[in-house]
């Protein structure tokens, strides 16, 4: 069964919010490879970089911050226009929004592809193409054993605090930047749990969702 919705473009667009540690990276991934499209995470950051004339460096300590509205620069002077009380600092990070946003936007318009984080749901909340919006999350526990599975760190204590640390991150980007919260299931079309249930069966879940919302078929299993 087609949708005519899809026949627009022809492209889609399958975005991914993620609890640091619950696997999200890796399920964009197997989606991606199960419908034969590109996978985009870290990778948005060197072409944003390019085309805001900054390195990518910057870009990577910078990914998915929000602005710093307490540097040293901060003054408290009141108006309108041009947020007067933003530090350069500040500046920096929404020119780095702008330029992640600019490019999300760029492969919305010419394929279909899987994108991780960056407030990409929201950024393509008036996209024209087929859009389908997943959050992953996992208890704590679990978190900490891929992390450390992962080699991201040795012990259980600086797993927890890191993925403490880069959670709350991400959600105070998500939520500057957008009307939504972050992780909260209203925000998405499709939550999950990666816990409950092996990777390969959520993908089956969501490729049999795309297929029934948009005629959508995936190339491999």
């Amino acid at each position: 069964m087609g949708n005519r919705e899809l026949d627009k473009t022809g492209n889609y667009v399958i975005t991914i919010g993620r609890q640091f540690g619950s696997g999200g990276r890796a399920l964009g991934q197997m989606i991606a490879g199960r419908f034969g499209i590109e996978y985009y995470d870290k990778k948005l950051l060197g072409e944003a970089a390019r085309r805001a004339g900054m390195s990518q460096e910057v870009f990577e300590r910078n990914d998915e911050r929000m602005p710093n509205l307490m540097g040293s620069s901060l003054t408290f002077t009141m108006g309108y226009g041009q947020l007067p009380w933003y530090n350069g600092t500040a500046m920096m990070t929404d020119s780095i929004y702008n330029s992640l946003t600019d490019v999300i936007t760029g492969l919305a318009d010419t394929r279909p592809c899987v994108i991780v984080g960056r407030s990409a749901d929201y950024v393509l909340r008036d996209h024209p193409s087929p859009k389908v919006s997943l959050f992953v999350h996992a208890p704590m526990d679990e978190r900490i054993k891929r992390i450390v599975g992962r080699a991201d760190k040795e012990h259980e204590k600086a797993a927890r605090s890191l993925a403490e640390k880069t959670d709350k991150l991400r959600a105070a980007y998500y939520n500057f930047y957008t009307d939504k919260k972050w992780g909260d299931a209203a925000t998405y079309d499709l939550t999950f749990d990666s816990s409950l249930m092996p990777m390969d069966d959520i993908c089956d879940l969501i490729a049999a969702y795309i297929r029934l919302r948009f005629g959508i078929e995936p190339v491999r299993r």
